[in-house]
């Protein structure tokens, strides 16, 4: 297959499958899923869906395990909007790059004084610098 029709196909996993997680699961055990994306083998039969789950192991691990119960019913609704010889089977997978990041945020707040993370992000920090570069510039032609 081509990989712009793996890409295509891919794309249209995913939003079928965080749509029908949003609003047509009833499962009690999937709460605070986010779809990120979707991969699809070259022969379109295996996809590999990446969700993030927010909420500690254990809501996780619960939330994948409802998941996993709900594939079929998700399969037949990809299998609505793709027309092909074979519906992919979806795997789903735990993507936990959005949960480490608010964990590297957390521990950066902490370390980081109050006044030093503030003029880092700040906009005219980056003017004070540039000026500090000037200074040095016009000591070392003199």
């Amino acid at each position: 297959m081509s990989a712009r029709r793996t890409a295509r196909v891919a794309s249209m996993i995913r939003e079928v499958v965080s749509s029908a997680i949003l609003s047509e699961l009833r499962d009690p055990r999937i709460r605070n899923v986010t779809v990120l994306g979707a991969e699809v083998s070259p022969d379109l039969r295996y996809s590999r869906v990446r969700v993030s789950i927010m909420g500690d192991e254990k809501t996780a691990a619960l939330t994948m395990h409802g998941l996993n119960s709900a594939t079929g019913y998700l399969r037949s609704r990809v299998g609505e909007y793709i027309k092909s010889r074979h519906i992919p089977e979806l795997r789903f997978v735990l993507d936990e790059g959005i949960q480490k990041s608010v964990e590297v945020s957390a521990i950066l707040r902490e370390v980081l004084p109050e006044g030093s993370a503030e003029a880092a992000l700040d906009v005219g920090s980056s003017a004070a610098f540039d000026d500090d570069i000037q200074g040095e510039d016009e000591t070392e032609s003199v």
